[in-house]
C-alpha cells in the first residue's frame, strides 16, 4: 500500500507546480513514514547480533540457548547476516570449550559437552552451506569438542587443526578437505564419513571406526591408527607414509 502512495506522489509532483507547499508537506510525510517503517527493523537486526554477543557465553547456559536459537533464526531468515553468525557461533565454541593437549588429559571417551556448546555446533553443522561466502573458512581449531554430536554435520573445508574430537559422533559427516592435523579422533565414529583430501597428518585416530569412510587423496601422514576400523573404506590415493598401526 505504502508503494502505491509513494508512486502517486511522485507522479503528482510531475503534475503539480513545484512550489505547492501541499505536495511538499506530503512528501515529508512520506519520506518520515518511509523511515519510521523500514530503519527500525534493519536496527533491530543490529541490536539483536549486539545483544546476542554480549550475552553469548557471559549468562546461564538457558540463556546462551535462547541466544543460539535466536541467532540462527537471523542467519534463515536474513542472508546477509548468515556467514557473521556462523562467526560468531565459531569463536563462541572456541572461545569457551578450550583446547587441552593430549599429553595433559587422560581422555574420557564419554565426555560430554554442555548444552550450549551443544547448540551451537548442531546450529553449524546444519547451516546451508550455499549461503557461506567463497573461500571462506569455519575455525574449530584448539578446541575440546570430546563427544560431540555431528551426526551428518556439514563440515567441509573446516579447521580442526589440534581439535580434540575424542568420542565424536562424526557418522555420514562431510569432512572433505578438513584440516584435521594433530586432531584427536580416539574411538570417534566416522562411519561413511567424506574425508575426501582433508588433511589428518598427526591425528589420533585409535579405535575410530572408519567403516566405508571415504578417504580418498586424505593425508594420513604421520597418524595413529592403532585398533581403528578401515572395512570398505575407500583409500585409494591416500597418504600413508610412516602411518602407525601398531605401537
Amino acid at each position: 500500500m505504502l508503494t502505491v502512495i509513494i508512486d502517486a506522489v511522485h507522479a503528482m509532483k510531475n503534475i503539480l507546480p513545484k512550489n505547492n507547499s501541499h505536495l511538499s508537506r506530503i512528501c515529508l510525510w512520506i519520506d518520515d513514514l518511509q523511515k519510521k517503517i523500514y530503519q527500525p527493523q534493519h536496527q533491530s537486526l543490529k541490536q539483536r547480533l549486539r545483544i546476542a554477543i554480549e550475552q553469548l557465553g557471559n549468562k546461564t547456559i538457558e540463556t546462551s540457548l535462547a541466544v543460539i536459537n535466536d541467532l540462527e533464526q537471523i542467519a534463515q531468515n536474513h542472508p546477509q547476516y548468515h556467514w557473521i553468525i556462523m562467526q560468531i557461533l565459531t569463536t563462541f565454541v572456541r572461545e569457551n570449550s578450550l583446547y587441552i593437549p593430549q599429553e595433559e588429559v587422560t581422555s574420557n571417551l564419554k565426555e560430554k559437552l554442555s548444552a550450549d556448546i551443544q547448540a551451537a555446533l548442531t546450529v553449524i553443522a546444519r547451516r546451508d552451506v550455499n549461503k557461506d561466502p567463497k573461500n571462506e573458512q569455519l575455525d574449530l581449531s584448539h578446541t575440546d569438542m570430546r563427544g560431540a554430536n555431528l551426526n551428518k554435520a556439514n563440515l567441509k573445508h573446516t579447521n580442526l587443526y589440534q581439535a580434540n574430537l575424542a568420542g565424536a559422533n562424526l557418522r555420514e559427516a562431510n569432512l572433505a578437505g578438513a584440516i584435521l592435523s594433530a586432531a584427536n579422533l580416539e574411538g570417534a565414529n566416522l562411519y561413511l564419513a567424506n574425508l575426501e583430501g582433508a588433511i589428518l597428518s598427526a591425528a589420533n585416530l585409535e579405535g575410530a571406526n572408519l567403516e566405508g569412510a571415504n578417504l580418498h587423496r586424505a593425508s594420513l601422514y604421520l597418524a595413529r591408527l592403532n585398533g581403528a576400523i578401515f572395512k570398505d573404506a575407500i583409500l585409494d590415493g591416500a597418504n600413508l607414509r610412516e602411518t602407525k598401526f601398531s605401537e
